[in-house]
């Protein structure tokens, strides 16, 4: 089976569920990741460090995208240990994504999804405090909309953590929950390819507070640790059984 992972951004897709990626791989299956966005430019800086100005120096372009290109270093490393061979990265701008027209990523969806042809996809969820996740969502719903000799059977959408539990009041409410037990320390690892996106605990984006997550994932589904999706849409055929 075919399973594509769209990702706002290098890291994504370890935070959102790279044990699962991980256990599709053990059991044979080929996953690619998409990584859509380039990433770390928001931050208007040349250290990974947030800066508070938007305007990015001349002198500072050569050195940020030095910085791209260590991060998406960072999403090759981070997929090996997952598994994956199939990764690509694409250069929408990092936390801009709604300056781009919502055709064009959804036309940039299409031809991966013509090209690699799932059955099933994982993206962002819509309540997330990061507007390229919500912007990816939407394109991926318009992506994916059923029709004739469409291939993609299910989509579902995903957490990640320091992003998505800070869309208040809204809230990511899971129905889909994989047991990641045994998976657990492998994206413990994964996420430490990405040296520097990694927040000391509490912050959500720590080795801890995954362990935390998945603990707290496992409590609500009876598992003692677990990934957390939400089911979009699942097209069951003739051929096919729930």
């Amino acid at each position: 089976m075919n399973i594509l992972v769209i990702a706002a951004h290098p890291d994504d897709e370890v935070l959102g569920m790279g044990a699962t990626i991980y256990k599709y791989r053990k059991l044979g299956h080929k996953v690619k990741i998409a990584i859509m966005s380039t990433g770390i430019t928001s931050r208007r800086s040349i250290n990974f460090k947030n800066n508070s100005n938007y305007k990015i120096k001349k002198s500072d372009d050569k050195k940020i995208r030095q910085q791209i290109l260590e991060l998406r270093k960072n999403s090759r490393e981070a997929a090996k240990i997952l598994g994956v061979n199939e990764i690509e990265f694409f250069d929408f701008p990092d936390n801009e994504m709604d300056k781009v027209s919502n055709l064009e990523i959804t036309k940039k969806i299409e031809q991966i999804i013509k090209e690699f042809n799932p059955e099933k996809i994982f993206t962002h969820s819509e309540n997330d405090i990061n507007i390229d996740h919500r912007i990816l969502y939407l394109a991926t719903l318009t992506a994916t909309r059923p029709k004739k000799n469409q291939n993609v059977k299910e989509v579902y959408v995903f957490e990640v953590p320091s992003s998505t539990e800070w869309f208040f009041p809204s809230k990511f409410s899971p129905n889909i929950f994989v047991d990641i037990t045994k998976e657990l320390k492998i994206k413990q690892k994964a996420l430490m390819s990405y040296k520097n996106e990694i927040e000391k605990f509490p912050h959500p984006r720590s080795t801890e507070s995954l362990e935390i997550i998945a603990k707290r994932w496992g409590t609500v589904s009876g598992l003692g640790a677990a990934e957390a999706f939400s089911l979009v849409r699942r097209i069951v055929q003739k051929q096919d059984i729930l």
